[in-house]
């Protein structure tokens, strides 16, 4: 049963990145950001599946595999951090010409807004999800630490 939830929550996370990278590839060239955007998607669909439905996933009685992915995660929110500085950067000196340049100007407005607004919000909140996700799980921990010891 639990295999057949973590398959779903896949096939759902896989059908939401190509829902969103759908407009880009359509009117696109080259998006530089694409493995960077892919990993936020996945970042956040996937740690909010885990945040939400702890009880019902694989690691909810596997405490030494929590204990490490609350130690992965901390390096991970900083390299999160640094693919969103990385985008950012990127566009503050290359502005968006050089992406979008090929665009008629009403579509080109349009996929600069999309891009940015879809990169900061998957960016942002899987920059936010994984310390929130490593303080469930530090709380999962105790509560299962402490269960035992009753």
């Amino acid at each position: 049963m639990l295999v057949l939830i973590e398959l779903i929550g896949w096939i759902a996370t896989g059908l939401i990145i190509a829902a969103i990278l759908y407009p880009i590839h359509k009117s696109m060239r080259v998006w530089p950001f694409e493995l960077w955007n892919i990993i936020y998607i996945v970042v956040l669909v996937t740690l909010s599946r885990y945040l939400f439905l702890l009880p019902h996933t694989f690691l909810a009685s596997r405490q030494v595999l929590k204990f490490i992915i609350i130690i992965l995660l901390i390096p991970a929110t900083f390299a999160l951090v640094q693919g969103l500085n990385g985008f950012m950067t990127y566009v503050e000196e290359q502005t968006w010409l050089e992406i979008t340049g090929h665009l008629p100007p009403a579509e080109r407005r349009a996929m600069e807004e999309y891009l940015w607004n879809e990169m900061i919000f998957f960016a942002a909140g899987s920059i936010i999800s994984a310390p929130v996700l490593a303080a469930r799980l530090l709380i999962s921990i105790w509560r299962t630490h402490n269960e035992d010891r009753a």
